[in-house]
């Protein structure tokens, strides 16, 4: 995970295995986790398989937000609100949605709205969502100030699926779910929760109130299909099971108040979840004294997970006690040596023990990570850190250059990616990306803000 906390893009924290990004619309956050991401990732890509997509070419997305509801932008990424994960019952439930949502990948819906996404920051495409949909149900009224941040982009886009749509990504995903031998239940289930909410709210059912249009045909569809499915009493694995368990548990860790955590999971409950817990509440009190202890004894019992040791070192490294979080950040890194993620933290501890010994070494793991996370903004903030102190001026200018384009700032990017044409070697790798970026930059958004130069 990456190490560090943001809220309206101002860094307020050193560290946190949940990241959170605040939008600029309705103060809605980004949540980035490994152990999350990883686990959400292996229930759906059998579903991802079964639609003939690339499971390494997807992103998923979490956003802080109690509500019920999930969406995929600017290309191959799923966002997925906490509310969805902390409200499904089982497994098959959050499946089935992301297998609704991988219906409208394959579909290539809302082709529009996926390339004004596709330009933007991750924060800024929950901000489009979010402006889109306030458009749509403030339409009634008028509509006027329901632009949020995203200011105009919502109405050229218009982001809102169409019945058809919906009913396509449904198909889709009834499908998807019977080629890799999962019932379709659990998203008639997520159906008929929605409907049931909605009649409570005492809500006219109108589809333009919805970005995700419900209606009783649809229900009725899926319906259908689990009747007369083959698959539709398979239960869901001992796997995913637990996977879901402890995602539910991490994230309530992580975002509720430390004391309801503790309440909930009192010092005589020993299971592995419960100190997991206990010790994510302790270190967010902060009560290190506590929490070290917890996760001591967990990397004893369980060698071999890296997010255990991926806690410790961001205890460590959030009270300042940089040389001692190396040591855990590695081993995370050797345990899990696929996660971008962990790759970028280390680089971090890396950076900020102010040690030359190790500046390369988080060079080589960052241009590791950005390969496969090029939307995460600081990812290249760090390397341009790290390449202004090992005096490559030009590669710090383009890694500046990419952090721009990553956070949806076009004036930064492109002048950034000028001063890099300057100093690397003409038709260079470096040099020709740098023109790249200037290109890319030019379907950007005008936006405020300014990116450090670092020399």
């Amino acid at each position: 995970m990456i190490s560090r906390l943001f809220r309206s893009g101002a860094a307020i924290g050193v560290a946190a295995s949940l990241v959170i990004a605040q939008t600029a619309a309705a103060g809605e956050s980004v949540i980035r986790d490994t152990e999350i991401e990883g686990d959400i990732r292996t229930m759906v890509t059998p579903i991802w398989k079964a639609a003939g997509l690339e499971p390494s070419s997807l992103h998923v997305y979490l956003v802080e937000d109690k509500q019920i509801n999930s969406f995929v932008a600017g290309g191959q990424n799923e966002f997925i609100n906490s509310g969805l994960i902390m409200r499904s019952e089982t497994p098959n439930q959050l499946i089935g949605v992301l297998a609704h949502e991988t219906g409208h990948i394959a579909g290539g819906h809302l082709t529009r709205f996926q390339e004004a996404a596709r330009n933007a920051s991750i924060e800024g495409i929950i901000a489009m969502v979010l402006a889109a949909a306030a458009t749509v149900a403030g339409r009634g009224s008028g509509g006027g100030g329901a632009l949020l941040g995203a200011q105009g982009v919502a109405e050229r886009a218009f982001m809102q699926y169409s019945i058809t749509q919906e009913a396509s990504a449904d198909h889709a995903a009834m499908t998807f779910l019977d080629a890799s031998g999962q019932s379709a239940r659990g998203l008639l289930q997520f159906f008929q929760v929605l409907q049931g909410e909605e009649m409570l709210a005492g809500i006219r059912e109108d589809p333009y109130l919805r970005t995700h249009p419900l209606t009783a045909q649809r229900i009725d569809y899926v319906r259908n299909h689990v009747e007369h499915s083959r698959f539709s009493n398979v239960p869901d694995s001992q796997t995913n099971i637990d996977l879901l368990k402890r995602i539910k548990v991490k994230l309530d860790a992580f975002v509720s108040p430390p004391s309801s955590i503790l309440a909930a999971y009192p010092e005589k409950d020993q299971s592995v979840l419960a100190r997991y817990a206990r010790a994510i509440a302790y270190y967010r009190i902060p009560k290190l004294d506590k929490a070290l202890p917890i996760i001591d004894g967990l990397i004893r019992d369980y060698p071999n997970d890296p997010y255990y040791r991926e806690l410790k070192g961001q205890m460590l490294f959030e009270n300042g006690r940089i040389a001692e979080a190396v040591q855990p950040y590695e081993e995370a890194v050797r345990l899990a040596p696929a996660a971008p993620l962990l790759r970028i933290s280390l680089a971090q501890v890396y950076i900020e023990s102010n040690d030359p010994k190790v500046n390369k070494r988080a060079i080589a793991y960052l241009n590791d990570a950005m390969r496969t996370e090029d939307k995460e903004a600081q990812g290249w903030h760090l390397l341009a850190t790290a390449y202004g102190r090992d005096n490559q001026i030009g590669m710090a200018a383009l890694a500046l250059a990419e952090e721009g384009l990553a956070a949806g700032k076009k004036k930064d990017a492109q002048q950034q990616a000028l001063r890099a044409k300057a100093l690397l070697p003409k038709n260079s790798p470096g040099y020709n990306r740098a023109e790249n970026i200037h290109h890319e930059a030019e379907r950007i958004e005008d936006s405020a803000g300014g990116v450090a130069n670092v020399r």
